[in-house]
Formats: C-alpha cells, structure tokens, sequence
C-alpha cells in the first residue's frame, strides 16, 4: 500500500499572519498528525497547547510534538542544541529529543513530555515558606545550568556583546513606547552608564535560558513539601553574563520580598547583594530582550513605593 503524501505547511509572510494560523488548531492539527504518523507515533489522544509561541501538541501523556514556522528557526536551532547539551547534565528533568524533522521548511521536534503541575497553575497558592523554597531551587538550577560547558551553544546569534550593546541603543525608545513612567525615564541615562562598566562583555559566557519563569517549570508535591520538578522551553536560550537569568524570577516570583529575594539569589550563589549588584540587576532588568517593567514588576503599587530608578533597584531587590 502507497501511504498518501503529507499535507503541506503554508509559506507565512510575517508574524502576524502566523499568530492567526496557530489560534486556528483546525488549520494545522491534521498536518502535525500526519507529521507525528510519519514517525510512527500514537495520534490518538492529541491535545493541542493553546498557549506559547510554536505550535505544540500533545500525544498522549508521554510525547509533545512541537513545530517552528520559518521565521522562528532560530527558536528550534535554541531548543534542540539546548536539550541536546544539557541532557544528562542536570538533576532536574528536562525534555529528551526523540525524533526531529523538518516539512514545508517548517522544523519540528518530538520531545518526551514531564510530569509534574505547571508553575503559573501552583505558584500564586502556595504558601510563603514554600515559595522561598522553590526560589532557592531557582537560583540553584540556574547555577547548574551555567556550569554546563556551552559546546556548539557558544555560537548562537546574537553574541552576547552584540546583543547588549544593540539593547542598550534601542532602551530609551522602547520604554519610552512601553509606557515607562518619566521620573524612571530620567535616570535612564546614567544607568546606561553604568551598565558599561557592570556588565561584562567580554567574561566567558554561560548558557542563558532567559525565562526562569512559571509558566516555564513544572512543581510537584510529596509530603506536603512542593518542589522544582522540571524545566521545559529553551528557544530563547543566550550565551552571555550569569546575572540576566535572574531576572525572570526575581520580576515574577519575588515580588520585592526579602525572604523570596534572599533564596533566590542564595541559591544562585550570591549571598547578599550589594549596592552593584543591585544596579546590574536593574540594568539588566530594563535591557532583557522581553523588558516591560508596566506588565512585568509584580510588585503592588511600585510605581508609586519608588522615586526614581535607584529606589526602585532596592525595592526589586530587598534584602
């Protein structure tokens, strides 16, 4: 018997149009089984994730097939060197390339799929002791990542000077668009200049994730005790200075409270910031390649607890 041909992917002119092609399952789930068929693989329970950026679909609890359009090969070269470098490296489970392909000029992946409850789904309930201990988990699985040699992630686009430098030229415009508040605008440039000086260019580079956030981890619970029980997306991975991937969860988990700070960066490595670790860290923050301290600071009432962008360092970071 002759197996009929796979269905095609369309050719998509922009982001745009690809955002309303993913928010249209129907259009593309009977190419993503077809694509997971070719494999040999189960197609008879999918579950299509509505959320994130490519288009992803479960088969059944074990396997998730993800696909990259065109425009966003750089997200599948991210991910599958990532995985690829970091496998066996961890104690913390991460997904394993299974089968990878490519239809249309469309790159796709089949990775296991972690157990585990999503972190955006567990974090806003759990109690504050436990929060502080997940963040210490944070900070640590941070670290371990690091000490993974970069192999051939060293060289992904953008370097890390050439990526700085490009943020630190387009900052002003892009908060300024976003809505960033004047009196932090003001201090702006002096920050600016002070970032040349305190963040490294040129010390040897570490492997970024760039979003340790919640959505991106799963926890799970054993004995009343929640933990990191996994670590999922990799398409935005950098090679560049330590600190950037501190920012994620120190602007979305730690919300400003010193026990949550204080793991966090103990769990890093650092066991009390100073003053110049502060304004890295908030330099950083406004230069991150996501940065929009409006949607991004979960800090009650921020904009009105600090003055100016020293104050807002210390209210970000207290200790």
């Amino acid at each position: 018997m002759i197996s009929a041909p796979l269905q095609g992917l369309p050719d998509l002119p922009d982001a745009e149009s690809f955002r309303g092609f993913r928010a249209a399952p129907s259009q593309w789930l009977p190419i993503a089984l077809d694509i997971a068929r070719s494999h040999g693989l189960d197609t008879s329970t999918p579950h299509v994730f509505v959320t994130g950026t490519n288009l992803v679909v479960g088969l059944g609890e074990q396997l998730i097939l993800k696909i990259f359009p065109p425009l966003l090969r750089a997200q599948f070269v991210s991910e599958r060197g990532s995985l690829a470098q970091l496998k066996g490296r961890l104690d913390l489970p991460i997904p394993e390339i299974v089968a990878e392909g490519e239809h249309n000029g469309w790159p796709y992946l089949v990775i296991t799929r972690l157990s585990g409850a999503l972190g955006s789904e567990v974090w806003p309930s759990l109690p504050e002791a436990q929060k502080e201990r997940v963040l210490r988990q944070i900070g640590e699985t941070i670290a371990a990542v690091q000490r993974a040699p970069l192999g051939p992630l060293a060289q992904i686009e953008p370097r890390w000077d050439d990526f700085m430098r490009g943020q630190m030229r387009g900052c002003r415009a892009r908060h300024t668009r976003l809505g960033l508040a004047p009196k932090f605008l003001a201090g702006l440039d002096d920050l600016l200049r002070d970032a040349e000086k305190l963040i490294p260019m040129d010390a040897p580079p570490v492997i970024l994730i760039g979003e340790y956030i919640p959505e991106n981890f799963l926890l799970a619970c054993d004995d009343d005790q929640w933990s990191l029980a996994g670590l999922f997306d990799f398409g935005d991975v950098l090679a560049g200075w330590r600190d950037y991937d501190l920012l994620g969860p120190g602007a979305f988990m730690a919300a400003g409270r010193p026990g949550r700070v204080k793991n966090l960066l103990e769990g890093f490595g650092y066991p009390k910031p100073d003053f110049a670790l502060k304004r890295r860290l908030m330099a950083l923050m406004l230069l991150h390649r996501a940065s929009d301290l409006n949607s991004h600071i979960c800090i009650e009432g921020w904009q009105e607890r600090a003055d100016d962008l020293i104050e807002l360092q210390e209210l970000i970071w207290a200790t």
